[in-house]
Formats: C-alpha cells, structure tokens, sequence
C-alpha cells in the first residue's frame, strides 16, 4: 500500500518498528554531550551548535528532492504548522522547503559571524551568544521533526534511518542537557524522544517479533507556532 493511504495507525505502526529494527547506539549519548572540564561553556556550545548545524543539513539534503513545495506546502510535524518570522517578526506561511532553506541560510549566517561564534583566541562571546543558540537549535529541531513526520518513507528508502535515529538523540540530549529548547516546543516528539534517548535495550534471551511502537502521538487539533 502506498505510504500516503496508510491510516495513522498503521503508520505509526511501520515507524515503530523501523525504529526497533535499527538500533542507534549502544553507549550513554550524555557522555557526548556533558561540559567537560576546563572547557568553557560558551565554547562547548559553540562546537556542538555547529556540529549539529552541518550534521542536520547533511541529513536534510538527502532527501531535499522529496521536499518541495507540491508535496510540502506547508512547514509541518503531526499537526503543529511552523511558520517563520522575519527580523522585524512578521509572521509568513512557506512551504516547507523554503522554510528549511530561510533556517539553513540563518544559521549559516550565524555560525560564521566572528563576533557571534568567535574562532579566535580571546576573543568574547557576545550578551546575546545563548539566547541565539537557543533560537538556532529551536530551528533546527522543527527540521528534525519534518524530517520525521514528513520523509520518514523517504529515509528508509535510502536506508538512512540509522543515521537520522542517531542524529536525532544526540540532538535531543544535547538540548535537554543545557536547556536549550522549551519542552513545549520539542513535546510533540516525546514518544520518539523516550525510545531513542533510552539506553539501548539488551537483546532478549529467545528471538521475538518486535513491539509495535507508537510513533509521536497526535494531536486532535492542528497547532501554530
């Protein structure tokens, strides 16, 4: 059957158990992610911010040419319709690949702004360094999400769903462990957030059929933000 006639419940039954049948890793991701000794925060954060930037671009471009403005005319995750804001704050609806492209260039932008991510020795980060780190990885995440709810078909396809599952937890650790991304926002991931971010699951002592994993919960009405 065609990934478009599947009804919700059967989706979410297909994402479940590729999820289970491509274990992410084996180790603890917080390892990654804690501030080591004697390394500054802000330069922890820049590295990682820019790290996750590239990696999350990488993964989008792989399935870019499924993302278009017929197929996604509308930036979305479940029923949550993203919409983007201008420097002034004016509010547009895009489609979604013109959505990914404005946070992509915006990120882009930031990254290599030396007075923003300094890369030179003594050089100081500015008031504003976590409050622009946040917005960037806030960004990012609703990429992720599309990624998921939108090009999951996709990325099975192209047998990537490896790479995305792990991406995605490192992602999500990250952000939790310095608080980067409200709760609110990243909620609608939970389900795919609490199976990915778990440690990896011992195998069981005789073969079983995987469980049936419910992919992240819907929602009865479609939300804006």
């Amino acid at each position: 059957k065609d990934w478009g006639t599947l009804t919700f419940t059967e989706e979410e039954a297909v994402f479940g158990a590729r999820v289970h049948e491509d274990p992410w890793v084996d180790f603890d991701l917080k390892e990654l992610v804690v501030l080591p000794r004697e390394i500054d925060l802000n330069e922890w954060l820049a590295s990682n911010t820019t790290t996750f930037f590239n990696l999350i671009n990488l993964q989008y471009s792989t399935i870019s040419e499924f993302c278009t403005g017929e197929t996604c005319q509308a930036m979305t995750a479940c029923n949550t319709i993203y919409y983007w804001y201008d420097e002034k704050g004016k509010k547009t609806k895009c489609t979604a690949p013109q959505y990914v492209d404005f946070v992509m260039s915006l990120c882009q932008k930031l990254v290599t702004d030396e007075e923003i991510f300094p890369t030179k020795y003594g050089k100081e980060f500015p008031n504003s360094f976590e409050s622009l780190v946040k917005k960037i990885c806030r960004y990012l995440f609703h990429v992720l999400a599309h990624l998921y709810w939108a090009h999951f078909k996709e990325t099975v396809a192209l047998d990537l769903q490896g790479h995305l599952n792990t991406l995605y937890a490192h992602f999500i650790v990250f952000i939790r462990e310095f608080n980067l991304v409200d709760p609110k926002e990243t909620c609608i991931m939970d389900d795919l957030s609490e199976i990915l971010c778990s440690p990896a699951p011992q195998p069981a002592p005789t073969p079983s059929a995987p469980a049936s994993t419910s992919s992240p919960s819907a929602q009865n009405h479609v939300t804006e933000r």
